[in-house]
């Protein structure tokens, strides 16, 4: 089975291999030096493409978490405290030294493949078959579909997209 799996996302790496990738990232808390608080940052950890719920680096399948657009910090109120924390991550990614409107991802979670047959979000094994869960109130559907279209969507975004 696991040699199934393996050769449908190498399958995929080979035609996403001129596609544009996006950057992935590593929250790190602020650490106190000489006593005084420093702010947080998003420090790169690689580049993935993204393809809906999941992430497809040159060796590993990851779960998609949280997509920030960095942006430089700017003081301002917030109607609630998600608005506040967004602004959070967007000014840790600009000081991360993501280049201002770029896309990073942060809490990504490596997919175990080896234990398809488990609990293994947003992958499930039915039978023989690997699906996806394309979203948490979403149904799955067969991997090597899920993938074909969201390869084309990358390689051939809608308009104004």
């Amino acid at each position: 089975m696991n040699a199934a799996v393996e050769g449908i996302l190498a399958g995929a790496r080979t035609r996403l291999a001129d596609a544009p990738r996006e950057r992935l990232g590593e929250l790190q808390e602020g650490r106190r030096l000489l006593g005084i608080p420093r702010a947080a940052r998003i420090v790169p950890r690689g580049t993935a493409w993204h393809l809906g719920a999941l992430l497809l680096t040159d060796d590993e399948v990851l779960s998609t978490g949280d997509i920030v657009r960095s942006r430089a910090e700017v003081r301002r109120g917030f109607a609630a405290e998600s608005q506040r924390r967004r602004a959070e991550l967007s000014a840790a990614a600009a000081r991360g030294g993501v280049p201002e409107g770029e896309t990073i991802h942060i809490a990504w979670e490596p997919v175990d493949l080896s234990a398809l047959g488990e609990r293994t979000a947003p992958l499930a094994l039915r039978g023989e078959e690997v699906l996806v869960r394309w979203s948490a109130a979403g149904g799955y559907m067969p991997l090597d579909r899920y993938l074909d279209e969201r390869i084309e969507l990358l390689r051939h975004p809608p308009e104004r997209a």
